[in-house]
């Protein structure tokens, strides 16, 4: 799908623009997410290098300005492109989720008084902080070079490594049987599991787009 797609924005000025937004909202949605992780898991401040509410800022209007080109386009060219308007407006849509959670997960370090560390969950919170970051960079790298094979090998890693992991934690919070992590920590382990996992799931639809059609994206390939 995403490569007749991607035919199209090369032809055309405006998707051609629309396309290129796409990839700088995801290098800053990249870049605000490694600075909220720095901030809330080595470091004792909230103090980071950017400015992560300017940004997310940036990317809402890259936002708008794509919806307006892909219905600019839409109203000249007649209903014929249709279907790749309605992918470009729903990729866009999840950068955009991206870098509200990314932005969540500073508000939490800004809110929490130390570094966080998740106690007993520490080994498993790890490997979903590392295995949400490899695969959110992973998918930008198949997205902007249109890599059907490596968007189909990413496909599996949300359900498998991610989502399941995510719950997993939130579960042995709720239930109370951990008895190292208080009510404050347990909270923002939870928020911040969950948080990576949105993370995951947003990117996990960003290469849906590119091998599958409009109303299969964020699904697996049949």
């Amino acid at each position: 799908m995403f490569k007749q797609i991607y035919q199209l924005f090369q032809s055309n000025s405006l998707y051609e623009q629309a396309l290129s937004e796409c990839h700088e909202m995801l290098d800053i949605d990249l870049l605000m997410f490694k600075a909220s992780v720095e901030s809330l898991r080595k470091s004792d401040s909230s103090n980071i290098d950017i400015d992560i509410y300017s940004m997310d800022q940036k990317i809402n209007e890259f936002e708008r300005d794509v919806r307006r080109k892909v219905m600019t386009h839409l109203a000249v060219s007649g209903t014929d492109d249709i279907g790749s308007g309605l992918v470009l407006v729903s990729v866009v849509i999840d950068i955009e989720r991206i870098g509200d959670y990314t932005k969540n997960i500073y508000d939490l370090a800004v809110n929490h008084p130390q570094l966080l560390d998740g106690s007993s969950l520490e080994e498993r919170l790890s490997h979903v902080e590392t295995a949400s970051l490899d695969l959110f960079e992973s998918s930008i790298d198949a997205f902007k070079n249109q890599d059907i094979e490596k968007a189909r090998g990413l496909m599996t890693l949300y359900k498998e490594t991610i989502s399941a992991q995510c719950d997993s934690i939130t579960k042995d919070i709720i239930s109370g049987k951990l008895s190292d992590i208080g009510v404050g920590k347990g909270t923002a382990v939870a928020m911040y599991a969950r948080y990576l996992k949105r993370i995951a799931a947003h990117s996990r639809n960003l290469i849906s787009s590119i091998v599958n059609p409009f109303e299969r994206i964020g699904y697996p390939e049949k």
